[in-house]
């Protein structure tokens, strides 16, 4: 993997902010209420192990990835908390996760037949931490009936090889103003919950936007703090933020090459765009392949504090923007924050390109250089 260093292009990530966002959340749950900072995907783009030694140090109980490599990349890195996995792991793969301490979804009794048998024949000493998965209605992973969770809890208490350290689901509307299927899904899981008499160290239904819009209706005693973690609102503009959150994040680069463009001259691939009059043209050490889309062609970036547009097609590594006056090679721009009163937001950015701030952020190579302010 090659990393960016000596190009004038970085990802600024303000630890600071990501500790500012978790005690914002801690104050709004009820006493001991633990969070899981999700760092699944480099921590949407900022950073894997940063991002984790952070939010574990502002108070954060454990770490939620999405694979197994992940999880195991935060212990060789020194993370001794509660790590979980999201994903379903293949089951031949489970002891590697027994033995780093690692704890996992699992979501059929199938899959904890299956492992018991592997144990057995193997001999694993270490007991696997599993987190059983409810499907209230993601339609995702997880048990749908009672029936089915009740014979999974059943053969992890009879089996010395799995401790059961928690239950789980997941909402697929809890950012959206309608409710409605949001209530059915609360309803449903709390139908696994009531349905047991003994609850596992670790009950967590809230994602993001249940912590922020749906407080009121939590029954569990954790909450994994997600895309808001990064000062982001997880509907995007649908729903007003409810949490003081500050964006982690800025995606910035200098300006490499600077030109006169003479009215006639066009500019990139299909020469989609042509000076109407004589302008000041500038190349930035950027493009689609670094995950700034390729579909931004036509929007703007920041400059001094004022809008520029993009000139032409973005290219691979490499794009055009058009200048209000000269300015020199070095000069700092800005695609993704703040630049004097003016700002870009990943949700500006995720509306440009017809998609969800989620996918901006995780989608900055990590050919781009992340720099890292505390």
């Amino acid at each position: 993997m090659i990393n960016g260093r000596l190009r004038d292009t970085e990802l600024i990530v303000d630890l600071g902010a990501i500790k500012h966002n978790i005690h914002e959340q801690q104050k709004l749950l009820p006493p001991n209420s633990k969070i899981f900072a999700v760092v699944k995907a480099n921590a949407y783009g900022n950073g894997l192990v940063p991002v984790a030694q952070t939010a574990i140090s502002a108070g954060a109980t454990g770490a939620c990835v999405a694979i197994l490599d992940e999880a195991l990349e935060l212990r060789d890195n020194g993370i001794t908390t509660t790590i979980l996995v999201l994903g379903i792991t293949p089951v031949e793969n489970a002891h590697v996760a027994a033995e780093a301490g690692v704890s996992l979804t699992v979501g059929s009794l199938d899959w904890l037949e299956e492992y018991h048998r592997l144990a057995s024949e193997n001999h694993y000493t270490k007991p696997l931490e599993v987190h059983l998965g409810i499907d209230s209605g993601m339609g995702r992973i997880g048990f749908t009936t009672v029936e089915d969770f009740h014979a999974a809890v059943k053969f992890l208490r009879e089996h010395d090889e799995f401790e059961f350290e928690g239950m789980f689901t997941h909402f697929a509307t809890a950012d959206s103003a309608d409710d409605s299927y949001f209530n059915r899904q609360v309803a449903k899981w709390e139908q696994f919950v009531n349905s047991l008499t003994e609850l596992p160290p670790f009950v967590h239904m809230a994602n993001s936007a249940t912590g922020m819009w749906h407080r009121e209706k939590i029954t569990a005693n954790t909450v994994r703090m997600g895309i808001s973690m990064y000062g982001q609102n997880p509907s995007g503009r649908e729903l007003a933020a409810t949490l003081d959150l500050k964006p982690v994040e800025q995606l910035v680069t200098t300006i490499s090459f600077v030109k006169k463009l003479r009215a006639g001259e066009s500019v990139s691939y299909g020469a989609t765009y042509t000076a109407k009059e004589d302008e000041w043209l500038a190349t930035l050490p950027i493009g689609y392949a670094d995950g700034y889309p390729r579909c931004m062609t036509g929007y703007k970036v920041l400059v001094d504090g004022q809008f520029c547009d993009i000139a032409g097609r973005v290219c691979m590594d490499q794009m055009m923007i058009r200048l209000p006056k000269r300015y020199p090679v070095g000069t700092k721009v800005v695609l993704m924050g703040r630049s004097g009163d003016k700002e870009i937001s990943a949700n500006d950015l995720a509306e440009q390109a017809g998609t969800i701030n989620y996918e901006i952020m995780t989608n900055i190579s990590n050919r781009v250089h992340r720099t890292y302010l505390s």
